[in-house]
């Protein structure tokens, strides 16, 4: 596994972030025992960075799995406060319920422009404060826009910087892929650190994945990928691929016969637009929501890229 500075925090990460979304109660709903044995059999191949957010509920998925190795982990959560009562409340939270006295990253989630920024930076003065005391090693935001990761570059106290970013653009809301990788760059020369997520599109593009990892590995400006996994087969699929090396048939058979879904999330506002676009007619709304009949759906992956706010993925 080859490790990376992000940015010039100082911070050594793995070039496989394990992104703990999916092993949750929002999408593989896996126990505590269970999600923890995946991320420990990712740290044996060399993972030493994991992202969560206080939303995804995976904290005491990472307790477990970090037990008697949390300074050789480095931890990345973030959190929607907006000012300093509840940045108190999200840091005291992420502190014991996942059993640390120290985060190493944590970012302001979802930010969409420098507006959004200034709105919640009663908040990042807080979390200044307590990196100022050791308790927050870095900071940083997370974000969809490539108008997010250019406000980034105005601020110093912003050292890292979390965006979607695949080959086909997906979950991008304001621009193309080139601008985001563009944005990108100029975070990175401005010593931000850079590691990005939805590498295969919310599920979408896992057809293709040995395609869409190459297409950001290749990238000298992202210094990790955070990439879901919630089974020991895509653990080591993703390590090997990471590491440069050959995935055995066998991998690849177990991971092409697992039963995969069409997952529509929470935030759906029920436009249509992917019932529109699908073929199969495996998508309707039902009050006022996008609902999927799984039997119908070919997993495709079309739909996703009719949906403006990101909500359909494969898992």
């Amino acid at each position: 596994m080859e490790y990376r500075n992000l940015g010039n925090t100082q911070i050594s990460v793995s070039r496989l972030c394990f992104g703990s979304l999916t092993i949750g109660p929002l999408q593989a709903k896996l126990s505590v025992q269970e999600g923890s044995r995946i991320i420990r059999e990712a740290f044996e191949q060399g993972v030493n960075f994991i992202d969560t957010a206080e939303l995804y509920q995976t904290y005491s998925h990472i307790k477990e799995a970090v037990k008697g190795i949390r300074s050789n982990i480095v931890i990345s959560t973030k959190c929607y406060a907006y000012n300093a009562e509840g940045a108190e409340k999200s840091l005291k939270n992420a502190l014991t319920e996942l059993g640390t006295d120290y985060i190493d990253i944590f970012s302001l989630h979802e930010q969409e422009s420098e507006h959004t920024i200034k709105g919640h930076y009663e908040a990042l003065e807080y979390f200044i404060k307590a990196k100022e005391k050791g308790i927050i090693r870095s900071l940083g935001i997370s974000t969809h826009a490539v108008a997010a990761v250019k406000a980034a570059l105005k601020y110093s106290e912003i050292e890292v910087i979390h965006p979607i970013i695949n080959k086909n653009g997906l979950g991008i809301i304001d621009g193309t892929v080139q601008d985001m990788l563009e944005a990108i760059e100029a975070a990175s020369k401005a010593g931000k650190g850079a590691y990005a997520m939805k590498a295969l599109g919310g599920g979408n593009l896992i057809k293709n994945s040995k395609e869409c990892f190459d297409f950001v590995i290749s990238n000298e400006n992202i210094h990790s990928i955070a990439v879901g996994m919630q089974n020991i087969s895509e653990v080591h699929n993703n390590a090997l691929i990471f590491a440069g090396k050959a995935v055995p048939d066998k991998i690849k058979q177990e991971l092409n016969s697992k039963k995969r879904r069409l997952l529509i999330d929470y935030w759906c506002t029920g436009c249509g637009s992917c019932a529109d676009a699908c073929g199969q007619k495996a998508i309707a709304l039902q009050n006022g929501k996008a609902a999927v009949n799984q039997e119908s759906c070919v997993l495709c992956g079309y739909c996703s890229a009719y949906c403006k706010e990101f909500c359909i993925k494969v898992i």
